[in-house]
């Protein structure tokens, strides 16, 4: 048996962040009906992934994710709009954008999400 002495936590000042940044970006939802159609039709998109564990789903991509809210009513078989589907994504990481009524998009790059944002 071998000596589980050392720690795998860090100090903040011992950690070095060297080819850390990543342009990920995804959802984590509670496993429900929106959740399974959201997944089910995101895993038809090229370069998306979904994984399903036993009470979440979780859509993970690179650069970016468009959710388009015709496309999981349509897949659902009732409306969603921007504000349900914010309802049933738990948590993301990423910018989510709403371009519009229709278009959601989580970026992993901010330089790319702030062309969508606007400064009054």
């Amino acid at each position: 048996m071998s000596d589980h002495t050392d720690n795998i936590f860090k100090a903040f000042k011992d950690l070095e962040f060297k080819g850390t940044v990543s342009h990920q970006c995804g959802v984590t939802m509670n496993d429900s009906v929106e959740a399974r159609a959201i997944a089910e039709l995101m895993a038809t998109k090229p370069g998306i992934r979904v994984t399903y564990m036993p009470a979440m789903i979780r859509i993970d991509g690179d650069g970016q994710i468009e959710f388009r809210m015709d496309e999981i009513g349509e897949e659902l078989g009732r409306e969603m709009t921007a504000q349900l589907f914010e309802i049933a994504t738990s948590t993301h990481y990423g910018r989510m954008v709403t371009i519009d009524e229709n278009t959601v998009i989580l970026f992993g790059d901010m330089n790319a999400a702030m062309a969508y944002v606007a400064y009054a």
